[in-house]
């Protein structure tokens, strides 16, 4: 077998893991190649034989605490072949004595349990056809003047800073994002994402499951007709509700797993997380 070569990805190189993973079914978003990027520039890698790059991974690291390793791919041809357990032992290197998180896919559990992974909780994916609904003067569009305050109660669910790619998430092109304020404190917020496939909903963050409806049923008023998608905690009853009252279907699921235990999060907060590949 040849030999594998891992190295940091190159900007440009980020658009080849999100393509694998439109391939593998993932339906990634349009602007995801140069925002996943903003997370953590050092934390992409592929793994190369022969020059070929025949493995991607991520590994953002977060603060001094905390990193996610996401966007896993090994390209058929060379599954089997050890590539991507070389790979993921770099990342976790990457990661150092981080606490680090994932979304594996389910089938892969045991395999993530090897290496130090334990399962606390799935991340369901819910989907449906949007519709629009009566207009709730509690929604604010946000603007960067809302930056700041959103990046603060972000913390509360997320549990680590990520203000460059938080930034950029937000006022992404083709994209909404919405807050709701009550005596100027955010007291939920939510970022919808133009897909490849319809629009993903996530992070959907708020106080209350009445004001995590409302942020939905904004973000899907003016898309109605189109399919938008969910990934719900099902750690947070209150957030599989929603979805369920808003007649959505489960198409895929992942245990959300951990190396050093569960972050210490407003999980009640947490109706829809950001995505599968950054945590």
């Amino acid at each position: 077998m040849s030999q594998l070569t891992i190295r940091t990805m190159l900007p440009e190189e980020l658009s080849i893991a999100v393509n694998w993973a439109a391939k593998e079914g993932w339906n990634p978003g349009i602007n995801d190649a140069a925002l996943f990027y903003l997370a953590d520039p050092n934390g992409f890698f592929v793994g190369e034989v022969d020059g070929e790059i025949v493995a991607v991974g991520s590994a953002v690291r977060y603060d001094s605490h905390y990193a996610f390793c996401g966007l896993y791919i090994v390209s058929p041809a060379h599954r089997g072949k050890g590539y991507g357990l070389a790979l993921t032992k770099h990342r976790l290197a990457y990661c150092e004595e981080r606490n680090v998180g994932i979304d594996g896919v389910l089938e892969n559990v045991d395999i993530y349990k090897r290496i130090g992974y334990v399962p606390y909780y799935q991340n369901k994916r819910f989907q449906k056809i949007a519709q629009a609904s009566t207009k709730s003067g509690a929604i604010t569009e946000v603007r960067e003047e809302h930056i700041p305050a959103i990046l603060n109660y972000d913390l509360q669910c997320f549990g680590a800073p990520r203000e460059a790619f938080l930034s950029a998430w937000l006022m992404q092109e083709y994209g909404r994002a919405v807050c709701v304020l009550e005596n100027g404190q955010v007291t939920g917020y939510g970022v919808r994402r133009k897909c490849q496939q319809g629009y993903k909903v996530g992070p959907l963050f708020a106080d209350t499951p009445d004001i995590a409806s409302t942020i939905f049923r904004a973000l899907q008023h003016d898309i109605s007709g189109e399919i938008i998608i969910l990934d719900v905690p099902e750690n947070n009853g209150s957030a599989v509700k929603l979805a369920e009252a808003e007649n959505m279907e489960v198409v895929f699921a992942t245990s959300r797993m951990y190396q050093k235990g569960m972050p210490n999060v407003d999980s009640d907060k947490i109706f829809g997380i950001t995505t599968f590949e950054l945590g």
